[in-house]
């Protein structure tokens, strides 16, 4: 009964983590984008004939902004589905 207790908070825990996990980093995401289009914007106010070549840029570091969210998604959900906190516990209850 002690074992269902610690694997529920261990659950639990992992749960909460998750969700920070993946708060953050559509948070981070949000923040980084709404920062990146403002720049680009002002940019090509300043310049107008640079205007082509910064958009290209902007989406490249978009994509990388992107690419560090759904890594972050990723983990979320290894922790999630194959939650690596419960093999010790099962394995000393001996389930």
């Amino acid at each position: 009964m002690e074992n269902l207790a610690l694997i529920a908070e261990v659950q639990g825990m992992t749960a909460i983590a998750v969700a920070l996990i993946i708060g953050m980093g559509a948070l981070g995401t949000a923040i980084g984008f709404g920062l990146l289009g403002g720049r680009l914007l002002e940019a090509s106010a300043r310049q107008p004939e640079l205007a082509p070549m910064l958009q290209g840029k902007m989406f490249l570091i978009a994509g990388l902004l992107d690419a560090v969210a759904m890594i972050g998604i990723g983990l979320a959900m290894f922790f999630t589905f194959a939650n690596p906190f419960l093999g010790p516990i099962t394995a000393a209850a001996g389930h």
